[in-house]
């Protein structure tokens, strides 16, 4: 029974001065995505960044976060190794495509340019490896930035509306990739998105956060 690798969330909770914004409370096992739904401005994507250590220091949190039973809150952002996907790509401008991929592998990786043409050929973008990533439609960047998330091979991976830039057939086909990857390297997801088709695809626990303000208050 595949216990490690899970990915635990104990009473997290993010505040601004003393309101308290999010509070969960969840374990994410190995290959499973959970999704965490609410209106906007609640404070989801401030509970990724609390989870991947790079919280704005206009926000505190409480509680802790675990993985494979040690606790990560302690650690510094780049010694978590957990690949975090915002809204937008946030791309290396001064790289191309396959360098901006490979630059999330490991430096003794072997094959690193097969590897990345492939992936790249996965999510429909054969070819692509030498453009500038300025080049590139919104979605085609947005499918770069998921590629070099999940080709870092974190320990677990945070998504936070990774596909709202996409159009229609893209986004499901680039869902579909994603969560199974997600799947095949058997790696915790916490995702964070407005689509309730992204949740259902998902096929994972869904965490709806919705509080009023004297709730707020309350929350942790």
């Amino acid at each position: 029974m595949m216990k490690n690798k899970t990915l635990t969330l104990d009473a997290l909770c993010v505040r601004k001065g003393k309101q308290s914004l999010i509070s969960v409370d969840t374990e994410v096992a190995p290959g499973t995505i959970t999704t965490i739904m609410g209106p906007s401005g609640i404070g989801k994507s401030l509970l990724l960044a609390a989870i991947a250590g790079v919280l704005p220091e206009a926000f505190t949190y409480s509680g802790a976060v675990y993985y494979d039973g040690a606790e990560l809150t302690s650690l510094p952002a780049h010694k978590r190794q957990l690949g975090i996907l915002f809204q937008d790509p946030l791309l290396f401008e001064h790289m191309n495509v396959v360098q901006n991929i490979m630059f999330g592998m490991s430096k003794n990786e072997s094959s690193k340019l097969s590897r990345t043409n492939a992936l790249l050929d996965e999510v429909g973008l054969k070819g692509y490896g030498q453009k500038a990533v300025q080049a590139l439609s919104g979605g085609q960047q947005a499918r770069v930035a998921l590629l070099r998330t999940l080709a870092s091979s974190p320990r677990a991976v945070l998504l936070d509306e990774p596909f709202s830039k996409l159009d229609m057939q893209t986004r499901q086909q680039t869902r579909r990739w994603v969560f199974d990857t997600i799947r095949h390297q058997g790696v915790p997801c916490i995702m964070v998105t407005h689509d309730k088709a992204d949740a259902h695809d998902a096929q994972g626990r869904v965490i709806t956060v919705a509080h009023s303000e004297k709730e707020k208050d309350q929350q942790c």
